[in-house]
């Protein structure tokens, strides 16, 4: 259950952030969310939870941004079922430096696939290596605070189940000891 909340929070929070109606300053936990929901959710509900993401995006790319459907759309749908399955690798093993690893390979390849994307999909770049590069540059500040909004966040969600378990056995250890 706690998966879903999480999603259903990166989802609400993708949405509002990118609607202008909440401000993220690019912190969204959608990355970390769809880490902890491969971990904790079996491989079958991803493609339950993934129109759920794409009328997310369908709704800001046309309603808000007043964007048409593009090809690198799919990438982007392609990166939320990778992001669950790499989420996946985790299952009963989940370790702060592999769930570091796992948000790190969530924030790059999402950087490297989506801007590759934007770069083969639109004509604000030459479709050569210095264009490609441009591309790459202009999203830096985006990858930077995808980074350390995918660790943090992952960080959060992965500790939030360790903790609640660690406080309600010293609840049940303290009541036994009374």
């Amino acid at each position: 259950m706690l998966a879903y909340l999480f999603v259903g929070l990166g989802i609400l929070v993708h949405i509002l952030g990118g609607n202008g109606t909440m401000p993220t300053l690019g912190f969204v936990p959608l990355g970390a969310s769809l880490l902890f929901f491969g971990a904790h959710r079996s491989r079958r509900e991803y493609f339950f939870l993934l129109p759920v993401l794409m009328a997310a995006d369908f709704y800001l790319n046309y309603r808000f941004y007043g964007y048409k459907f593009q090809p690198d759309q799919y990438v982007t749908f392609a990166w939320y079922l990778g992001t669950c399955f790499v989420g996946s690798l985790l299952k009963n093993r989940i370790r702060p430096v592999y769930v570091a690893g796992a948000s790190l390979a969530a924030s790059i390849s999402f950087f490297l696939v989506s801007n590759f994307a934007v770069w083969a999909t639109y004509t604000m770049y030459p479709k050569n290596i210095g264009g490609l590069v441009a591309c790459y540059v202009a999203g830096i500040p985006f990858f930077e605070k995808g980074i350390a909004s995918d660790l943090l966040f992952s960080a959060i969600f992965f500790s939030l189940p360790v903790l609640a378990t660690r406080v309600s056995e010293a609840v049940t250890a303290r009541h036994e000891a009374i």
